[in-house]
């Protein structure tokens, strides 16, 4: 019985010639799986492509509004962010990927599950650990960490070469100066000339690389203004000046609306807070970070939309969450980002953190008024039913006594300060 593969295929140079050598290589019939996470015209003519390279059948799976409600939103929903700066783009789209190739794997029959991420990367691990989860019988085959494999192609020559000598339809360069990855979320940008981590991404030879955005100097000289309505930690309206014609502009379906806001879907939701990012030069950044396999890698990373989901969560959270709550979900946010980027995505403490971030939400609702500007998200406004700031508690001028007696701080203070006094005494002995 001939060996079944599905591989994951974007219809570049290096998947391309990989689909092909994996058919040559096990003499197998090999599927072609690309999902569309929201990369847009880079799946043009996709499906001729594969099936001119050799795959049996190509399937690309319409991905879209599963990625945004069921991976971005509870991502952001747990505040996510990967030392500091990095909102997840490239490893959230991972175990969505393997999850769709998986449902065609096992729809077609397929034995083996193939992939192009190389052996220095954290996407080979992203990929395998999730089908690992969804097909723990599944044979994995990763070209790039087999000598063959390597020996034939040590370089982007070879493969070009390769291409050409086998009519492989790819259009690709000797010299290319760094590398992209795109979805709904975000696009990232490495390798190349970013690998020096003293060149400066941000000047005008780089104008040219970023799609999404334009530079925070670009940007239009007068804010722009967007209110966002949630509902238990979802983003489920906005308002701004032009939305209706943003709708028909990127053929999002209308769902009606919520009061003054458009009703939208999660999908939609993206698409529209990435346009008003974008044109306001907001979600850049630039790191160093830790991969996984232990190296230090740097990346370049445009994240419009998910920038604004980020800070007006944030913010929402800030009037409407439990102080210790939010504590409480603030604690684990460097581990539950840590498993997104280490490819843990379905794992048991993953879920674990995640039904406890569900509960945490169940308040977070109402509305938030943002000013973009530059590159600067600030906030205009925060109002909820379900708020917990009393202004007759907080105000300085009195207040409500019977609320907050002032006077009950002074006891407050005697008694956190003890144990410091404990302390500095028996120094002092």
């Amino acid at each position: 019985m001939s060996k079944k593969i599905i591989v994951a295929y974007s219809g570049g140079l290096d998947t391309s010639v990989l689909l092909l050598w994996l058919k040559e290589h096990y003499n197998a019939e090999v599927i072609a799986y690309c999902a569309d996470v929201g990369q847009g015209e880079e799946l043009d003519g996709l499906e001729e492509k594969a099936l001119n390279t050799g795959a049996s059948k190509c399937f690309i799976g319409d991905l879209k509004e599963e990625f945004a409600e069921d991976f971005i939103f509870p991502m952001f929903q747990a505040g996510a962010i990967y030392e500091g700066k990095y909102w997840l783009g490239t490893s959230i789209a991972r175990p969505v990927i393997t999850k769709g190739m998986i449902e065609i794997a096992k729809q077609e029959g397929a034995d083996s599950f193939a992939h192009g991420a190389t052996g220095k990367g954290n996407d080979q691990v992203r990929f395998e650990l999730s089908a690992a989860a969804l097909a723990p019988d599944m044979e994995m085959i990763a070209p790039w960490r087999m000598a063959e494999f390597r020996e034939e192609f040590p370089g982007r020559a070879e493969m070009i070469s390769y291409a050409e000598k086998q009519g492989i339809p790819v259009q690709a360069s000797a010299s290319k100066p760094y590398s992209m990855d795109r979805n709904l979320l975000h696009i990232s940008f490495e390798s190349g000339i970013l690998e020096d981590p003293w060149y400066d991404a941000s000047t005008e030879d780089c104008k040219s690389m970023y799609v999404l955005s334009v530079s925070p100097e670009e940007a239009p000289d007068a804010p722009e203004y967007v209110q966002i309505l949630f509902d238990k930690g979802n983003i489920v309206g906005l308002q701004f000046n032009g939305i209706e014609q943003a709708i028909n502009d990127f053929n999002l379906e209308a769902q009606g609306s919520l009061g003054d806001y458009q009703k939208l879907s999660p999908y939609s939701v993206m698409v529209l807070l990435n346009c008003l990012g974008g044109r306001n030069g907001i979600g850049r950044v630039d790191m160093v970070e830790n991969r996984f396999v232990g190296m230090k890698s740097r990346g370049v990373y445009e994240t419009p939309g998910g920038a604004i989901l980020f800070d007006a969560h944030r913010i929402m959270e800030s009037l409407t969450m439990d102080r210790e709550v939010m504590h409480i979900r603030d604690s684990l946010i460097p581990k539950y980002a840590e498993l997104v980027y280490n490819g843990f995505w379905f794992s048991p403490e993953r879920e674990s953190i995640q039904a406890l971030v569900k509960e945490s939400q169940k308040n977070v609702s109402g509305e938030v008024r943002l000013k973009l500007y530059k590159g600067n998200v600030i906030s205009a406004g925060v109002k909820s039913k379900a708020s917990l700031y009393s202004e007759d508690i907080a105000t300085m001028e009195g207040g409500a006594e019977e609320a907050y007696n002032q006077d009950d701080a002074t006891g407050f203070i005697r008694l956190n300060g003890l144990r410091l006094k404990t302390y500095y005494r028996s120094q002092s002995k």
